[in-house]
Protein backbone atom coordinates (compact mmCIF):
# COMPACT_ATOMS: atom_id res chain seq x y z
CA UNK A 1 0.00 0.00 0.00
CA UNK A 2 1.07 3.75 -0.95
CA UNK A 3 1.81 5.81 2.53
CA UNK A 4 -0.43 8.78 0.93
CA UNK A 5 1.00 10.90 3.49
CA UNK A 6 4.29 10.54 2.85
CA UNK A 7 3.31 10.45 -1.06
CA UNK A 8 1.98 14.42 -0.71
CA UNK A 9 4.51 15.61 1.76
CA UNK A 10 7.47 14.05 -0.20
CA UNK A 11 5.63 15.97 -3.31
CA UNK A 12 6.24 19.51 -1.62
CA UNK A 13 9.77 18.37 -1.16
CA UNK A 14 10.53 17.47 -4.80
CA UNK A 15 8.52 20.90 -5.55
CA UNK A 16 11.27 22.52 -3.56
CA UNK A 17 14.43 21.66 -5.92
CA UNK A 18 12.69 22.80 -8.84
CA UNK A 19 14.36 26.31 -8.56
CA UNK A 20 17.46 24.63 -8.51
CA UNK A 21 16.54 22.32 -11.82
CA UNK A 22 15.45 25.55 -13.35
CA UNK A 23 18.58 27.59 -12.77
CA UNK A 24 20.73 24.66 -13.92
CA UNK A 25 18.68 24.27 -17.14
CA UNK A 26 18.69 28.47 -18.07
CA UNK A 27 22.55 28.81 -16.93
CA UNK A 28 23.72 25.75 -19.09
CA UNK A 29 21.14 27.03 -22.05
CA UNK A 30 22.88 30.39 -22.02
CA UNK A 31 26.18 28.79 -22.03
CA UNK A 32 25.33 26.35 -24.78
CA UNK A 33 22.98 28.45 -27.26
CA UNK A 34 25.99 31.14 -28.44
CA UNK A 35 28.51 28.21 -28.29
CA UNK A 36 26.22 25.98 -30.19
CA UNK A 37 25.37 28.55 -32.16
CA UNK A 38 29.21 29.93 -33.48
CA UNK A 39 30.56 26.14 -34.34
CA UNK A 40 27.42 25.32 -35.98
CA UNK A 41 28.49 28.26 -38.01
CA UNK A 42 31.75 26.49 -39.03
CA UNK A 43 29.87 23.58 -39.30
CA UNK A 44 28.17 25.28 -42.60
CA UNK A 45 30.88 27.39 -43.57
CA UNK A 46 33.53 24.28 -43.29
CA UNK A 47 36.04 26.24 -41.57
CA UNK A 48 38.89 24.32 -41.39
CA UNK A 49 39.97 22.39 -37.89
CA UNK A 50 37.39 23.98 -36.14
CA UNK A 51 34.69 21.90 -38.53
CA UNK A 52 36.81 18.54 -37.89
CA UNK A 53 37.10 19.70 -33.63
CA UNK A 54 32.83 19.98 -33.98
CA UNK A 55 32.10 16.81 -35.88
CA UNK A 56 34.48 15.04 -32.99
CA UNK A 57 32.88 16.97 -30.22
CA UNK A 58 29.40 16.07 -31.45
CA UNK A 59 30.20 12.50 -31.92
CA UNK A 60 31.98 11.88 -28.62
CA UNK A 61 28.82 13.59 -26.60
CA UNK A 62 26.43 11.11 -28.85
CA UNK A 63 28.30 8.07 -28.01
CA UNK A 64 28.46 8.67 -24.59
CA UNK A 65 25.75 8.75 -21.97
CA UNK A 66 25.46 11.64 -20.42
CA UNK A 67 25.98 9.94 -16.60
CA UNK A 68 29.13 8.87 -17.76
CA UNK A 69 29.69 12.61 -18.94
CA UNK A 70 28.92 13.68 -15.33
CA UNK A 71 31.33 11.38 -13.64
CA UNK A 72 34.43 11.97 -15.99
CA UNK A 73 33.79 15.65 -16.08
CA UNK A 74 32.92 16.09 -11.80
CA UNK A 75 36.37 14.23 -11.87
CA UNK A 76 38.26 15.92 -14.40
CA UNK A 77 37.50 19.60 -13.67
CA UNK A 78 39.17 19.89 -9.86
CA UNK A 79 42.48 18.15 -11.27
CA UNK A 80 42.58 21.16 -13.95
CA UNK A 81 41.64 23.58 -11.61
CA UNK A 82 43.80 22.51 -8.81
CA UNK A 83 46.96 22.19 -11.11
CA UNK A 84 46.59 25.95 -12.40
CA UNK A 85 45.89 26.88 -8.90
CA UNK A 86 49.37 25.70 -7.62
CA UNK A 87 50.79 27.12 -11.15
CA UNK A 88 49.79 30.67 -10.70
CA UNK A 89 49.95 30.67 -7.03
CA UNK A 90 46.01 30.49 -6.07
CA UNK A 91 45.18 29.75 -2.26
CA UNK A 92 41.73 28.35 -3.03
CA UNK A 93 40.52 25.14 -2.28
CA UNK A 94 38.98 23.33 -5.45
CA UNK A 95 37.12 20.43 -4.40
CA UNK A 96 34.73 23.21 -1.64
CA UNK A 97 33.27 24.19 -4.52
CA UNK A 98 29.17 23.97 -4.88
CA UNK A 99 28.43 21.30 -7.63
CA UNK A 100 26.20 23.41 -8.90
CA UNK A 101 28.73 25.12 -10.74
CA UNK A 102 30.14 21.81 -12.27
CA UNK A 103 26.46 21.14 -13.28
CA UNK A 104 26.18 24.53 -15.35
CA UNK A 105 29.47 23.31 -17.00
CA UNK A 106 28.71 19.95 -17.48
CA UNK A 107 25.30 20.47 -18.71
CA UNK A 108 26.42 22.78 -21.06
CA UNK A 109 28.92 21.09 -22.50
CA UNK A 110 26.77 18.12 -23.05
CA UNK A 111 23.47 20.64 -24.95
CA UNK A 112 26.47 22.53 -27.45
CA UNK A 113 26.95 19.56 -29.12
CA UNK A 114 23.10 18.60 -29.56
CA UNK A 115 22.55 22.56 -30.40
CA UNK A 116 25.09 22.21 -33.15
CA UNK A 117 23.00 19.83 -34.96
CA UNK A 118 20.12 21.76 -34.19
CA UNK A 119 21.27 25.36 -35.30
CA UNK A 120 23.30 23.47 -38.21
CA UNK A 121 19.77 22.29 -39.81
CA UNK A 122 17.82 25.40 -38.97
CA UNK A 123 20.34 27.89 -40.56
CA UNK A 124 20.30 24.97 -43.70
CA UNK A 125 16.43 26.17 -43.98
CA UNK A 126 17.26 29.60 -44.89
CA UNK A 127 17.78 30.67 -48.37
CA UNK A 128 21.35 31.46 -49.53
CA UNK A 129 19.97 34.26 -51.25
CA UNK A 130 18.49 36.02 -48.58
CA UNK A 131 22.33 36.60 -47.46
CA UNK A 132 23.40 38.22 -50.37
CA UNK A 133 20.31 40.20 -50.61
CA UNK A 134 21.25 41.61 -47.21
CA UNK A 135 24.49 42.45 -48.22
CA UNK A 136 23.04 44.39 -51.44
CA UNK A 137 21.17 46.49 -49.41
CA UNK A 138 24.49 47.27 -47.44
CA UNK A 139 24.00 44.91 -44.49
CA UNK A 140 27.01 43.76 -42.50
CA UNK A 141 27.14 39.88 -41.65
CA UNK A 142 26.42 40.50 -38.30
CA UNK A 143 23.60 42.20 -39.12
CA UNK A 144 22.06 39.98 -41.73
CA UNK A 145 22.45 37.43 -39.31
CA UNK A 146 20.65 39.25 -36.25
CA UNK A 147 17.42 41.02 -38.53
CA UNK A 148 17.08 38.19 -41.06
CA UNK A 149 18.94 34.80 -41.23
CA UNK A 150 18.69 33.86 -37.35
CA UNK A 151 14.50 35.08 -36.85
CA UNK A 152 13.73 32.88 -39.49
CA UNK A 153 15.87 30.17 -38.17
CA UNK A 154 14.50 29.78 -35.01
CA UNK A 155 11.08 28.90 -36.81
CA UNK A 156 12.56 26.38 -38.09
CA UNK A 157 14.72 25.34 -35.08
CA UNK A 158 12.11 25.99 -32.05
CA UNK A 159 10.74 22.18 -31.92
CA UNK A 160 14.12 21.49 -31.66
CA UNK A 161 14.98 23.22 -29.26
CA UNK A 162 12.00 22.92 -27.17
CA UNK A 163 13.29 19.17 -27.02
CA UNK A 164 16.75 20.16 -25.89
CA UNK A 165 15.39 22.06 -23.02
CA UNK A 166 12.93 19.27 -22.29
CA UNK A 167 15.62 16.51 -21.90
CA UNK A 168 18.25 19.52 -20.37
CA UNK A 169 15.51 19.51 -17.72
CA UNK A 170 14.86 15.63 -17.21
CA UNK A 171 19.08 14.94 -17.34
CA UNK A 172 19.19 17.21 -14.16
CA UNK A 173 17.76 14.12 -12.70
CA UNK A 174 21.09 12.93 -12.68
CA UNK A 175 22.65 16.18 -10.85
CA UNK A 176 22.15 13.69 -7.61
CA UNK A 177 25.14 12.07 -8.66
CA UNK A 178 27.15 14.84 -7.92
CA UNK A 179 25.09 16.21 -4.68
CA UNK A 180 23.52 18.34 -6.17
CA UNK A 181 20.48 19.26 -3.91
CA UNK A 182 17.80 19.08 -7.05
CA UNK A 183 13.93 17.55 -7.28
CA UNK A 184 15.49 13.86 -7.23
CA UNK A 185 18.09 13.72 -4.72
CA UNK A 186 15.79 15.73 -2.30
CA UNK A 187 12.83 13.55 -2.80
CA UNK A 188 15.10 10.35 -2.29
CA UNK A 189 16.69 11.83 1.16
CA UNK A 190 13.37 11.63 2.59
CA UNK A 191 12.81 8.39 1.08
CA UNK A 192 15.74 7.33 2.90
CA UNK A 193 14.02 7.42 6.65
CA UNK A 194 11.41 5.13 6.05
CA UNK A 195 12.14 3.25 2.72
CA UNK A 196 9.72 4.77 0.87
CA UNK A 197 11.12 4.83 -2.49
CA UNK A 198 7.99 4.31 -4.47
CA UNK A 199 6.72 7.16 -3.34
CA UNK A 200 9.47 9.36 -3.77
CA UNK A 201 9.70 8.04 -7.18
CA UNK A 202 6.46 8.90 -7.97
CA UNK A 203 6.34 12.35 -6.79
CA UNK A 204 9.72 12.95 -8.82
CA UNK A 205 8.16 11.22 -11.87
CA UNK A 206 4.80 14.02 -11.11
CA UNK A 207 6.82 17.01 -10.93
CA UNK A 208 9.36 16.64 -13.65
CA UNK A 209 6.00 15.71 -15.87
CA UNK A 210 4.31 19.04 -14.77
CA UNK A 211 7.43 20.98 -15.20
CA UNK A 212 8.34 19.44 -18.98
CA UNK A 213 4.83 20.13 -20.38
CA UNK A 214 4.83 23.65 -18.61
CA UNK A 215 7.96 24.17 -20.68
CA UNK A 216 6.34 22.70 -24.11
CA UNK A 217 3.40 25.28 -23.71
CA UNK A 218 5.66 28.24 -23.39
CA UNK A 219 7.40 27.12 -26.37
CA UNK A 220 4.61 26.67 -28.37
CA UNK A 221 3.91 29.95 -27.84
CA UNK A 222 7.29 31.38 -28.81
CA UNK A 223 6.48 29.06 -31.91
CA UNK A 224 3.35 31.27 -32.67
CA UNK A 225 4.73 34.27 -31.42
CA UNK A 226 8.12 33.66 -33.92
CA UNK A 227 5.85 32.41 -37.12
CA UNK A 228 5.33 35.80 -38.68
CA UNK A 229 9.31 35.79 -39.50
CA UNK A 230 8.20 32.09 -41.70
CA UNK A 231 5.15 34.11 -43.08
CA UNK A 232 7.33 37.05 -44.01
CA UNK A 233 10.09 34.92 -45.93
CA UNK A 234 7.49 33.26 -48.07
Amino acid sequence: MLDMEFLVDTFFVALSGVPVALLVTIVSLLIALPVGFLLALTRINKIPVLNQLAKIYVSFVRGTPVIIQIFVLYSFIPIVLNMTFEKYGIDYEVYKIHPIWYAFVIFAFNKSAVLIEVFRSALSTVEKGQLEAAYSVGLTTAQAYRRIIIPQALVSAMPNLATTTVNLIKATSLGYAISLQEITLKAKVAANFGYNYLEAYIDIFIVYLILCIAVEQLFKYLEKRLSRYKVASV
